[in-house]
């Protein structure tokens, strides 16, 4: 199975940072599928999942900023309610904290993307809930 990443970048916050992010990310023909800030006052992490992740990591490195990846787990679930409730349930069943989560919605399926510290464990866990994880491949389909 194809491992999901995420672009973590860290920047300092401040008027114009996204734009300057972005700009680099489109000149570089890179698609982004969803994201998420966290800020505290001077700086913050924002991560990506777009659609060439190497390409980003080489372009934004190019450009002096701050970035790694973060791999995390893809499930795609119903769009309806329960349906966060579904994994974060297992994932407490299972002695698996969830750190960071962000998702996004794509016609009637939501994919929620989670980072936790047991990969492995999470994903088995959830396998065996039928909870259907999805590959970096099957994220561009959907």
């Amino acid at each position: 199975m194809s491992a999901v990443n995420l672009i973590a970048v860290f920047a300092e916050n401040q008027l114009g940072q996204m734009a300057r992010i972005t700009k680099v990310l489109a000149d570089a023909g890179i698609n982004i599928r969803s994201m998420t800030i966290a800020t505290s006052e001077t700086f913050g992490v924002i991560k990506f999942l777009v659609d060439k992740c190497e390409l980003a990591l080489q372009a934004l490195k190019e450009h002096k900023f701050t970035v790694s990846l973060v791999e995390v787990l893809a499930i795609e679930v119903e769009d309806q309610p329960g349906g966060l409730h579904a994994v974060a349930d297992t994932l407490a069943k299972n002695g698996i904290n969830l750190q960071n989560s962000s998702s996004y919605v794509r016609g009637n399926k939501t994919v929620l993307l989670i980072e936790v510290p047991d990969m492995a464990h999470a994903r088995q866990a959830l396998a065996q809930q039928k909870l259907r994880l999805v590959t970096a491949e099957d994220l561009l389909k959907l």
